[in-house]
């Protein structure tokens, strides 16, 4: 029980596809000798939605609170008394919303008050949400608000693949507008810290994206890259960061130069997503780096058009459950190694194949 790690588990749109990965993904047994899963929902949609899979050998355990969590068992959190509305899977409703809302509130309060360890979030649809809470823009916003952090970065991580955004989720007409060099800056340093301190690699390489197409092509296609992005990256240079740039988004993935670096950092939302998910969309992971807690996602949507349906491959949502207890194993080694100074250069070599 001690070497345990107490998952917590929003359910996300309960018309969507995240609890049919959540029961697949806990289906395999193997999954309990690690982890303590917490899922934050309503027994009828676990009822139901175990009904339609056909798993009826994944047993789950209703329990008043996260304390009373059982090893070997899907734990399972009521997030409202009430009888919930009727799972329409497929369809954008606003009751759904309502009740992703209630689930990831529970949850983040847990995850605050170290009630369990880490939080995996199921995918919700931000505009039914919306419809009753018109302040939410979406998970990352969310946590970082509750953590009182007022930078947080949108990691996406597969293997040896990690891409954050500059900006997230904002209009594109606005990107060129958000981009200065402080933000470069801030952010580079932020996904530094969190390669050191999540991932576990002493001196990351890091290539940063141009806005405009080539980069610019030297100011003939755009002038952020020679008045904002060079700039930031001649002064994360000079402070002695592995940092280069900047580079054209489309030669810099289809050339695959993406596998010299340990981490990218992209202008905008799909830039840089747009090419992760088209090489890890089955097993990427999404990361809320810059966070005192750590909070993890599948890297895929609500999927309306399967939820229902037995089509939703689990691998991405059980990918976030390891990468997860990954990222809170290595920020425990980092506090500890910080502690004695002695062990430093030791980890720091032990980590060099980490890139090999």
């Amino acid at each position: 029980m001690e070497n345990r790690i107490k998952v917590g588990i929003s359910c996300g749109d309960p018309n969507g596809v995240g609890m049919e990965v959540v029961l697949k993904t806990f289906a395999d047994l193997r999954m309990f000798d690690s982890v303590i899963p917490v899922l934050y929902a309503h027994p009828e949609w676990v009822k139901q939605t175990k009904k339609n899979l056909r798993l009826e050998e994944l047993m789950y355990f209703n329990v008043n609170a996260a304390k009373d969590a059982q090893a070997k068992k899907l734990n399972l959190i009521n997030v409202d008394k009430e009888t919930p509305f009727q799972i329409e899977w497929g369809k954008a409703d606003s009751k759904a919303g309502e009740w992703a809302y209630k689930s990831l509130e529970m949850a983040a309060r847990d995850l605050g008050t170290n009630a369990i360890d880490v939080l995996v979030t199921a995918p919700i649809n931000k505009e039914v949400i919306q419809s009753k809470q018109s302040s939410f823009i979406g998970h990352t916003e969310y946590l970082a608000k509750m953590a009182g952090t007022e930078e947080v970065l949108m990691f996406l991580t597969a293997g040896q693949l990690r891409v954050g955004v500059l900006t997230g989720h904002v209009p594109i007409k606005d990107v060129a507008g958000l981009i200065t060099k402080d933000k470069i800056v801030k952010k580079v340093n932020m996904m530094t810290e969190s390669l050191l301190r999540d991932f576990g690699i002493p001196s990351p390489r890091i290539a940063v994206l141009g806005l405009n197409p080539h980069a610019g092509d030297n100011g003939l296609l755009g002038s952020e890259e020679k008045e904002i992005i060079q700039p930031a990256v001649r002064e994360l240079q000079e402070k002695g960061l592995h940092v280069m740039g900047p580079y054209g988004a489309d030669g810099f993935f289809g050339a695959g130069s993406f596998k010299h670096f340990d981490a990218v950092l992209a202008m905008y939302h799909d830039q840089g997503l747009t090419p992760f998910k088209t090489m890890a969309f089955q097993s990427g992971v999404n990361f809320t780096a810059g966070l005192p807690i750590v909070r993890t996602s599948p890297d895929h949507g609500v999927g309306y058009d399967i939820a229902g349906k037995d089509a939703a491959d689990e691998s991405s949502f059980r990918e976030a459950v390891f990468a997860a207890c990954d990222i809170f194993v290595e920020r425990k080694r980092f506090r500890e190694y910080g502690m004695n100074p002695l062990q430093k250069q030791n980890i720091k070599e032990s980590r060099e194949d980490k890139r090999e």
